[in-house]
């Protein structure tokens, strides 16, 4: 009897330790199937290149690149994207035609270059007040034999997925051109739950800046690059209010002969950031970088 009892122990101990290793089993292969199945949050990084008097924002995610506007010629664009070991851009966006924002564009033609940087797209937008700069980005454009698109208000950029890019100007009605003509366009992270977002204004003017709030009431951004290189016919302090961006930045060339930024403007950005840290300018601090996180928003690396 006591050696019966002994076996029937033993038979217990023994469907114990095997239904505990079963479930430790089950537990891991659950654990090791969660972690496969999660995806590492990347970021959408936003520099703001140093290209003198003008403007060139380098969007960058998951090796894939994109930019809008190209500051002037003769800056050194295509070789500070070489150097960054960039081969391809997705696309171009000229936001007007003006040679500090397009210039640039011209560079990617220039003998051997156009074989190391490769263009997708050129992305342009309806400019009525068509002139030497516009007609000679199209024609490069038509000879590189890069497929051009013409935005407008409600178009929607790809890049990569998972980041928005929607164009809220120019309207598809009326003519627009020189400053006021220049394409906004919102960059957002869609799976992003704090609506994280960049705002691109190029040359944008206080009369454009008006006519964009009617249209979007409630337009708002982390991270504005601010109009016109900061210049007094840019960045009324309606559109600030409204906007709210969290950090500013400004394209603008060491002492300029336009003297921008203005005083004003930098004092009206100092107000809606709350801290003068915040405004960064390219004219200072040279090129300079953020990063989009989903879920944890605009941050400076």
């Amino acid at each position: 009897m006591e050696s019966f009892r002994k076996t029937n122990v033993w038979i217990f101990v023994w469907v114990l330790l095997c239904a505990a290793g079963w479930a430790g089993a089950l537990l891991l292969v659950g654990c090791t199937y969660s972690s496969e199945g999660e995806r590492e949050p990347v970021p959408l990084r936003v520099t703001f290149l140093d290209v003198g008097q003008g403007l060139a924002v380098l969007l960058e995610r998951e090796g894939r690149y994109a930019l809008y506007d190209t500051g002037p010629d003769s800056a050194g664009l295509v070789d500070s994207l070489l150097v960054r070991g960039i081969g391809t851009l997705e696309w171009v966006l000229v936001s007007h035609g003006h040679r500090d924002h397009g210039g640039g564009f011209m560079e990617m033609g220039a003998g051997s270059v156009a074989g190391r940087l490769h263009v997708g797209r050129l992305l342009v937008g309806p400019d009525t007040a068509a002139g030497l700069v516009n007609d000679s980005i199209i024609a490069l454009a038509r000879q590189l034999r890069i497929p051009v698109d013409t935005l407008g208000r409600g178009d929607t950029v790809f890049f990569t997925e998972g980041v928005r890019m929607e164009v809220l100007w120019p309207p598809d009605y009326g003519r627009f051109g020189e400053n006021q003509a220049s394409v906004v366009m919102k960059v957002s992270m869609t799976e992003d739950e704090s609506r994280a977002s960049l705002l691109l204004t190029g040359d944008l003017d206080s009369a454009g800046e008006r006519q964009l709030l009617e249209l979007s009431p409630g337009l708002s951004a982390d991270l504005l690059q601010v109009g016109h290189h900061g210049s007094s016919g840019s960045s009324s302090l309606k559109f600030l209010s409204q906007v709210t961006p969290r950090y500013a930045a400004i394209g603008v060339g060491k002492d300029n002969r336009y003297g921008h930024p203005t005083l004003e403007v930098l004092q009206k950005l100092r107000y809606v950031t709350g801290d003068s840290a915040a405004v960064f300018r390219t004219d200072l601090q040279g090129s300079f970088s953020f990063e989009m996180w989903p879920g944890v928003g605009v941050v400076t690396p």
